[in-house]
């Protein structure tokens, strides 16, 4: 298995990056799309609906399969051997940071499902301020990469 690993790391890492891109992308625009369903549509109505399946599609279509695909290609790297070297603290904080994203989603997922019954308990300032859990949480994630500390 090892020897699979080390030989397929660069497409295994190329896949990876993708996944936490389109995960990412996601991440950022969902909340952005409930700030507006907030502020300017409302829990009712044909505007309602559409930003219901918009919120649906994005988290259901590409948000969810994304994180999906950066979770098993982010362990396939962890698994690979010489990667990852468990005595620095850089693997521990990207991590947590992973599992923090990973929490973010879950919590968007709810507030998701709580639109499409018409419910909806956040504020669009709490959205906004919501939005920038997984820019704080990118910004470790990258750092702890790169730098390797």
């Amino acid at each position: 298995m090892s020897d699979i690993l080390i030989a397929a790391y660069p497409w295994i890492k190329g896949l990876h990056i993708i996944s936490v891109i389109s995960w990412m992308a996601a991440l950022f625009y969902l909340p952005r799309l409930m700030v507006h369903h907030t502020e300017r549509v409302g829990l009712s109505g044909e505007t309602h609906e559409i930003f219901a399946m918009m919120e649906y599609k994005l988290a259901k279509v590409i948000m969810s399969p994304a994180m999906m695909a950066t979770w098993i290609f982010g362990l396939l790297l962890v698994m690979t051997p010489g990667i990852v070297n468990w005595d620095l603290v850089w693997p521990w904080l990207k991590g947590a940071s992973v599992i923090g994203m990973t929490i973010f989603h879950v919590w968007l997922m709810r507030r998701m499902k709580g639109f499409q019954r018409g419910e909806n308990t956040v504020t669009g300032k709490q959205y906004r301020l919501m939005n920038e859990v997984p820019t704080v949480l990118m910004i470790l994630i990258v750092f702890s990469v790169t730098v390797k500390f």
